[in-house]
């Protein structure tokens, strides 16, 4: 008779399987498929693709920046964030469904559906995020990060393949969608669309939060009140030293990372003429290689600690998004995104592994929400340095200039401001940290 999984590991496997179901729309839509589609198809010319693309992502981030501290309140306040997740998740799947039907010229409506898109499946997963305490222990924070997000490669590279051999490199597509004006490839956000809202649903249906009990007040207080409690928060968050100056850090080196993930293909489809289908085979070499990435930090983060392993990746991801910009062969660029396809995983995750240490139990949604805050805020920087650099200089190398700086500003950040502990990132307050 086989065993019974138990409630721990049934939660735990259901918030894993969130992250294989969002990494689709960041790595179809966003990044691999749609976006060089946008810049090459739907847009007039690739030089005005991507500063529409870099302007969308811009007023996406700051969006998310803003909506996220005051709906991560509001979730503490209510025990809304399964609820507000949901919505979330729903939206991102009509928009995916929605970003079949803008046609070659359209580009604006198109961005403006890919924003809407990008917005809902950020704020899930500041909710998601927000359950890492619940699911597990502070000691394997670490660990089950780290496997979530390889869980999400994983995910990206089967959608990924697909999209390859059902839409874009056969002759003969899935549901008889035809090449004329690039039916096949536009049909892949519809695959996106049916893939988050499937894979979502073991995280929305099998995993419970935590309740407290509700405030007596209307909603519009709770908001009034969400605020005022961030502004205080917001002012005091230099007595937090760790958890300030790893936003401070973030801010920077995660506008490296959008900027790459946004201008990857798009830089390696304008600038070393890659194929749609070399770019598809482009994402899911990426994948796997983030796959393994993430997955062997997954092991090592809870040894070495979630400073060290951030510290370890933007040293890696510095220098190989530095050499991208100079490389002149298409092997040359690849070595290159392979070594930063490797770190991106670790780095994301020990960021999530960190913050969910030190961040104090009553304020866990809310600092999450500040989380994203200083991932987006000035999120748009990067593209749209990068976009317009582009635009300005009619080069592409030119504008991913801006991702290695980026990197490079955050290292600093946090290698001089940051506390590191021996073992285990214990609470902040630490006297090394003033």
């Amino acid at each position: 008779m086989r065993p019974v999984m138990s409630e721990g590991k049934r939660r735990l496997y259901s918030w894993i399987c969130f992250d294989f179901a969002n990494s689709a729309y960041g790595t179809i839509v966003g990044t691999f498929v749609y976006a060089t589609l946008f810049t090459t198809k739907i847009a007039a010319d690739e030089v005005s693709g991507t500063f529409i693309w870099g302007v969308a992502v811009a007023i996406s981030s700051v969006t998310i920046g803003l909506l996220s501290p005051i709906l991560g309140a509001i979730a503490d306040a209510y025990s809304w964030k399964r609820r507000m997740m949901g919505s979330c998740v729903a939206l991102c799947s009509i928009a995916s469904f929605a970003l079949f039907f803008p046609m070659p010229g359209q580009a604006i409506l198109a961005a403006i559906i890919f924003s809407i898109g990008t917005i809902a499946i950020e704020l899930a997963i500041v909710f998601n995020n927000a359950f890492l305490p619940e699911i597990a222990t502070k000691e394997s924070h670490g660990k089950v990060s780290g496997q979530a997000f390889a869980a999400g490669y994983l995910g990206g590279l089967l959608c990924l393949g697909l999209s390859l051999i059902g839409f874009v490199d056969t002759d003969s597509p899935w549901f008889g969608f035809s090449e004329d004006a690039v039916q096949n490839v536009r049909a892949t956000s519809l695959l996106v669309g049916a893939w988050v809202f499937v894979f979502a649903l073991p995280m929305l249906l099998l995993v419970k939060e935590k309740q407290i009990p509700r405030p007596s007040r209307g909603v519009d207080e709770v908001v009034s009140s969400a605020i005022s409690r961030l502004a205080e928060t917001f002012r005091n968050i230099r007595s937090f030293q760790n958890i300030f100056w790893l936003f401070v850090s973030r801010i920077f080196y995660n506008d490296a990372l959008i900027t790459a993930f946004t201008f990857g293909a798009i830089y390696a489809a304008g600038t070393f003429q890659f194929s749609p289908e070399q770019i598809l085979v482009f994402g899911v070499v990426l994948n796997v290689f983030a796959g393994f990435g993430a997955l062997g930090f997954s092991f090592l983060e809870d040894r070495i600690g979630s400073r060290r392993t951030i510290i370890i990746s933007l040293i890696c991801l510095s220098a190989s998004s530095t050499a991208a910009v100079f490389v002149e062969t298409s092997a040359g660029f690849w070595a290159c995104a392979i070594v930063l396809g490797i770190f991106i995983g670790p780095n994301q995750s020990a960021s999530r592994a960190f913050l969910s240490r030190i961040a104090p139990s009553d304020k866990v949604n809310e600092f999450f929400g500040f989380f994203a805050f200083s991932g987006k805020a000035t999120s748009f920087v990067g593209p749209l340095l990068c976009g317009a650099l582009t635009a300005t200089y009619d080069s592409q190398r030119v504008g991913m200039a801006i991702a290695p700086v980026l990197f490079v500003i955050g290292l600093v950040v946090l290698v001089f401001k940051t506390c590191s502990f021996s073992g285990e990132e214990k609470q902040d307050k630490h006297p090394a940290c003033f």
